[in-house]
C-alpha cells in the first residue's frame, strides 16, 4: 500500500487516538503545568509525523520521525510521574503506556524502511 497521505500512516493514527486519550483523560487534571506538559508530548508525536511526512523528502521525514519517537520517551515517562502522583490508574497507565511503546515500534520499523 503507497502513503499518500500523512493520515494513512498507522503511527499518525495511533497517535491522533494517544492524544485525544490523553485529553479526555486529563481535561480535569488541576496541575496545569503537568497536563500542558503530557499534552504537548503527546501532540508531539502526531504532529512530527505529519510534518515530516508532508516535507517530501526521506531524510527530512526520517528526522521528524525521531523527533516523534523522543516524543513517545518524554509521554511515557509523563505517564509513569502521573501514576505516581495518583493522576492515573494502574489500567490507565498500562493502556497509554502500551499504546505509546506500539507507536514507538511503528516508528522505529517506518525508519528502518527509509533507511533502506
Amino acid at each position: 500500500m503507497k502513503i499518500e497521505k500523512f493520515e494513512d500512516i498507522i503511527a499518525w493514527q495511533k497517535a491522533e487516538e494517544l492524544t485525544i486519550d490523553i485529553y479526555k483523560q486529563f481535561r480535569s487534571c488541576r496541575d496545569f503545568s503537568f497536563r500542558d506538559q503530557i499534552q504537548r508530548a503527546v501532540v508531539s508525536i502526531m504532529n512530527n509525523i505529519a510534518e515530516g511526512f508532508e516535507r517530501r523528502g526521506d531524510k527530512e521525514f526520517k528526522h521528524f520521525l525521531f523527533i516523534a519517537k523522543g516524543s513517545c520517551g518524554e509521554a511515557r515517562s509523563m505517564l509513569y510521574l502521573a501514576l505516581e502522583l495518583g493522576y492515573l490508574s494502574k489500567n490507565d497507565f498500562s493502556r497509554f503506556y502500551n499504546l505509546s511503546l506500539e507507536i514507538s515500534k511503528l516508528l522505529s520499523g517506518f525508519i528502518k524502511i527509509l533507511d533502506k
